[in-house]
């Protein structure tokens, strides 16, 4: 089974879906990045009414925040902001569907933190505020 799943975090990785940029008018747009690894993650959403149309991301970094993304993504597309707004790191995981070490986890759950800050607002941090 973690062969599959394997296959399938490869597959997302080396074809992500929803990967690009939205035409305007984008409603949010938010960049995150690990200085861990150095994977950096921009996602473009589109929300009209309370309705998720659209998401594209771009950025670079390893496999897993790659392929999580990509997941990430795909499911986003039709839900309404609330529901968005819902989604845990565990939804998250499963759809990645293999274990994730602890050094993994933050490459894992940079796509949820870029998403979960967009949708609720949090105001992006000035890289000289933390001097």
């Amino acid at each position: 089974m973690d062969a599959m799943y394997r296959e399938h975090i490869l597959d997302h990785s080396q074809n992500p879906r929803n990967y690009g940029t939205l035409d305007e008018p984008v409603t949010i747009r938010r960049e995150e990045y690990n200085p861990l690894c150095g994977d950096r993650l921009t996602v473009e959403m589109r929300v009209e009414g309370d309705t998720v149309t659209a998401v594209r991301f771009h950025g670079h970094g390893c496999a897993i925040s790659q392929a999580a993304m990509s997941m990430l993504s795909e499911a986003m597309v039709g839900k309404t902001v609330d529901e968005v707004k819902q989604l845990s790191k565990e939804d998250l995981l499963d759809m990645l569907g293999i274990p994730i070490s602890p050094v993994r986890l933050k490459c894992a759950l940079l796509s949820l933190k870029a998403v979960k800050a967009g949708v609720y607002g949090v105001p992006e941090w000035a890289e000289d505020e933390d001097e």
